[in-house]
């Protein structure tokens, strides 16, 4: 088994979550903005384009976040304001394009995600998400490996967890959210030398779920 190293864009990072059976969104990688033409064939509009950089963790910060995209000539102004904005935000980042995905405009918002104790090791998190994180701090915790009890009582143990049971007649997946955590734990299991896993957010649904946003990070000394 290979190890990981560094920090990953949200396209790889996506993409290794995923081989664990996490659910992600749909994205494609543009490296140029003529790249775009007739994208639109493959995903319908409206879309979401994000800065795609390893070095670029807070995107938003560098003005790397354009949404709710309905036009080729909005996503191709979108592209290079993203690209332009980038490159100012940070001179010497190795950008790798932009990252476009179909929007996702339903769901409730979650956070989930792993950090590395120096002293406990790995401690998988979960808890309410979106721009809601900082403000609530509505989170949960338990040191890895999970077992299905452990990802139940992390989700039973806050408010959270009424929306699980039904709302005005809204339920959500539960059981998603739970093979999630799961993912997160045998992924960190299997490959210790993550520092970081952080999916915010991470939107569920009745049935089914999908992470959005996504960055994770290896310690640098397995390289």
């Amino acid at each position: 088994m290979s190890n990981l190293s560094g920090s990953y864009d949200e396209y790889d990072s996506k993409q290794l979550l995923a081989s664990y059976g996490v659910p992600v969104g749909e994205g494609i990688v543009c490296t140029d903005v003529s790249e775009i033409a007739g994208l639109e064939e493959k995903m319908p509009f409206p879309w979401g384009m994000k800065i795609l950089s390893k070095d670029i963790i807070h995107k938003s910060e560098a003005g790397g976040v354009h949404l709710n995209i309905k036009s080729r000539t909005e996503a191709i102004r979108s592209f290079d304001e993203i690209i332009a904005s980038a490159k100012a935000y940070a001179p010497d980042a190795d950008i790798r394009g932009v990252l476009i995905s179909k929007m996702i405009t339903t769901g409730f918002e979650l956070i989930m995600g792993v950090n590395k104790d120096p002293q406990f090791g790995h401690v998988i998190l979960f808890g309410l998400g979106g721009i809601y994180v900082e403000m609530f701090k509505m989170v949960s915790m338990r040191l890895a490996p999970l077992t299905r009890y452990d990802a139940e009582q992390m989700i039973d143990e806050l408010p959270l967890t009424k929306i699980f049971k039904g709302m005005r007649g809204k339920f959500y997946d539960k059981g998603e959210v739970i093979n999630v955590l799961l993912a997160l734990s045998k992924l960190v299991e299997e490959h210790p030398e993550i520092e970081e896993i952080d999916i915010n957010p991470f939107f569920i649904f009745p049935v089914s779920g999908c992470a959005v946003d996504a960055v994770v990070t290896a310690s640098q000394k397995y390289i």
